[in-house]
């Protein structure tokens, strides 16, 4: 792990740039240091566990800032946390690197740490080595027993709902490969949407024993929705006007407008279902924490062999088979 411009071998650099941060929480006994992290649950508790993978020039560009980076690499751990309403423990890195480049890793290890410790969710251990740009997170979390919001919960007759904004990250990722043109204010106001995502931790831990199933939009809202419905056996009919768009986005044709939105990914918000008793609970939700969440949709039986979501038009007539096909398509990591 040594370069021609840095001294630093492989436990030098973990000494310098990740030994330390993130926080602390009660449930750790031994963080970094030793062969394995410790952690005690609460009693009462089940730890949920996700990990998540990027790679530059596959999820990143070549050259992507990395404090930016640091950032967004944990907040998708997080977001499957949220997702399951779980509340963060502690998280492991595993880093490859083509050099050992202090300044980058200084910018990495600050972004990282920004948002372990608005999280509370210290490093715990890892490991590095040399390779292309290769980054790997596993996140813990911890949820009281049996109140894990799960994929396969959606009931018949509960709504779909979406927090926040979804399409801004795939509009800002289209402008800046040129597919589209933007003003430089309007691609000011929603890059953070791409670069640097907000898990829905708070939102996560108070949907506990209000929604069935949940999710985190990561590769597309209805593209991830049909996750739930396979795993729940059912269907959904979604209004295709409902979905929430940022002013930015909305300014866009009408054509890009549902793309981004339906199918854009990189939204790391939360898909959650609940019953319809539920609605003024979910508002109140919304309101405490300042944060927008829409009713999008109703849980459905279902018809055929295979799980399906039928795109609702303004007509109120279902769209035919044709205009859903990339509106239901989510992102595939082993496409080219």
């Amino acid at each position: 792990m040594h370069s021609q411009s840095s001294p630093l071998g492989e436990f030098d650099l973990i000494e310098r740039f990740f030994k330390t941060g993130g926080g602390s929480n009660s449930t750790l006994s031994l963080g970094i240091g030793d062969d394995c992290a410790l952690i005690k649950p609460l009693a009462g508790e089940e730890i949920a566990i996700t990990s998540d993978m990027l790679v530059e020039g596959r999820h990143f560009f070549a050259g992507a800032d990395p404090e930016q980076l640091g950032r967004k690499a944990l907040a998708v751990n997080l977001s499957d946390l949220a997702a399951m309403g779980a509340k963060p423990l502690g998280f492991t890195l595993a880093i490859a690197l083509p050099k050992v480049d202090a300044q980058w890793l200084e910018g990495f290890s600050r972004g990282l740490f920004a948002v372990a410790n608005h999280f509370d969710c210290p490093l715990i251990g890892g490991d590095t080595t040399a390779g292309p740009l290769t980054i790997s997170i596993t996140a813990m979390g911890s949820i009281p027993h049996g109140e894990a919001i799960r994929r396969s919960g959606a009931k018949v007759g509960d709504d779909v709902w979406v927090s926040g904004t979804v399409g801004d990250a795939r509009l800002a990722l289209a402008a800046l490969r040129h597919e589209i043109t933007l003003p430089e204010s309007d691609l000011k106001t929603i890059e953070h949407r791409m670069h640097q995502p907000t898990p829905r931790i708070e939102l996560g831990m108070q949907l506990r024993g209000i929604a069935n199933a949940a999710l985190d939009i990561s590769d597309g809202l209805l593209g991830d929705l049909k996750h739930i419905l396979k795993q729940s056996h059912v269907d959904a009919e979604i209004l295709l006007d409902l979905l929430p768009k940022s002013e930015t986005l909305g300014r866009q044709n009408q054509e890009v407008q549902n793309q981004f939105a339906a199918s854009g990914g990189d939204d790391y918000e939360l898909c959650f279902t609940a019953p319809s008793s539920q609605r003024d609970a979910i508002l109140n939700i919304g309101k405490a924490l300042n944060l927008s969440i829409t009713r999008i949709g109703q849980i459905t039986p279902m018809i055929n062999s295979a799980s399906e979501v039928r795109l609702i038009g303004p007509d109120g007539k279902i769209l035919d088979n044709p205009q859903t096909v990339t509106l239901l398509k989510s992102f595939d990591h082993f496409s080219i």
